[in-house]
């Protein structure tokens, strides 16, 4: 489902973002991305739906070259993609409906099956009430949720999630994951990106560890003996 042969991402002035990343996730697999703040997390995310490229290597996303996708392709392969941002990325002047709403609207459903699953996603995260509510209205967690709704109203092919619990309490957190987990359950593929242990002690999936760009290790919980595997740029 997802693929990246020798990744770099280079920025001017020489500072990498990722360097020489190469890894694999598999159709229904659900993935931890994790590393330190500025292990390069944020930009792995962000070449794989294209909202950058990379300076050298090959990504594909569900068998599409995303860096020789042309605009209206990216917007295409997005629409089968939800994206939870560190930022939440809401649309100021639209109530919270419409910005859950949004990518089911592009997607072609009725204003009908979309008010149907907008409320049941947001009376599932506590927020039926905030519908048509603004997003300056709400608090720092309430957003967040509200970005999770719009990254899973539309039942996504591929989850990519930045730090999703990074402003919440810890049993709220844990909620949200088990949303998450609930996705990948249903056939979501799911790369989450996360620095948070308790996550990673309570939700036993793959890691892949990123410090200063580079693919550490791609390890496996202990639940899975013996499926350890170290990366390429560990070996140098």
């Amino acid at each position: 489902m997802i693929q990246m042969y020798h990744v770099d991402k280079q920025y001017p002035g020489g500072a990498y973002g990722v360097s020489d990343v190469s890894m694999t996730l598999d159709r229904g697999e659900f993935a931890f991305l994790t590393g330190p703040s500025g292990a390069g997390k944020t930009t792995l995310l962000r070449l794989l739906f294209g909202a950058e490229h990379p300076t050298s290597g090959q990504i594909l996303v569900a068998g599409r070259n995303v860096s020789r996708l042309s605009s209206g392709s990216v917007a295409s392969l997005r629409c089968e993609i939800g994206v939870i941002f560190q930022d939440f990325k809401l649309l100021g002047n639209r109530s919270v409906f419409e910005n859950v709403a949004i990518g089911l609207e592009i997607a072609g459903a009725t204003r009908r099956e979309a008010r149907v699953r907008v409320w049941s996603m947001l009376k599932r995260l506590g927020l039926g009430h905030r519908m048509d509510d603004l997003p300056r209205s709400l608090s720092g967690g309430e957003q967040q949720r509200v970005a999770i709704a719009r990254a899973l109203v539309h039942d996504p092919l591929i989850l990519l999630a930045d730090e999703p619990t990074g402003n919440l309490d810890p049993d709220l957190a844990l909620d949200i994951m088990d949303i998450i987990a609930d996705a990948h359950a249903r056939g979501t593929t799911v790369l989450v990106a996360t620095h948070d242990p308790g996550l990673l002690d309570r939700y036993r999936h793959r890691r892949l560890v990123l410090e200063k760009g580079c693919l550490l290790a791609d390890t496996y919980p202990d639940t899975q003996p013996g499926r350890v595997r170290w990366a390429a740029s560990t070996l140098r």
